[in-house]
């Protein structure tokens, strides 16, 4: 029986908004640690009668993870972000845990997902899941 890889390609989801408490302590690390996969701060928008204040990071033409002033974070809240290498999982691992981050999972493998499946978790620290994962096999 000849099995095939699934395509982890894309994704249909526009754009995420995770409201936090602290915004100002939230951009501080989400920056660091996502600049290491290449996710960038590409607006902010200040507080207004309409609106609060939030933080887009995003690349290479949009923001599509908002970082929202003055909320509450909700309870069993996973984000995991595709890279494209067991690197750059060690990486954003390491980078989380310098800026504040506490390990839940290191980096390693995990077949139960699919045999390629391999990423790293740690929790941020407004509570929020974080992971970084590729689904390459190591070459």
């Amino acid at each position: 029986m000849t099995t095939t890889q699934p395509d982890f390609t894309g994704s249909r989801i526009d754009h995420l908004n995770i409201a936090v408490p602290d915004l100002p302590a939230a951009v501080a690390f989400y920056e660091p640690v996502l600049a290491v996969i290449g996710i960038v701060t590409m607006m902010t928008v200040p507080a207004s009668d309409e609106l609060p204040a939030m933080h887009g990071f995003g690349w290479p033409h949009k923001p599509y993870f908002w970082l929202i002033a003055d909320g509450t974070v909700g309870s069993n809240m996973h984000l995991a972000f595709t890279v494209d290498s067991r690197e750059q999982v060690r990486l954003f691992h390491r980078t989380a845990l310098a800026h504040g981050a506490t390990s839940l999972h290191a980096p390693g493998d995990h077949p139960a997902y699919h045999p390629a499946y391999y990423g790293g978790f740690v929790v941020d620290p407004h509570g929020i899941n974080l992971e970084a994962v590729t689904h390459t096999a190591e070459s």
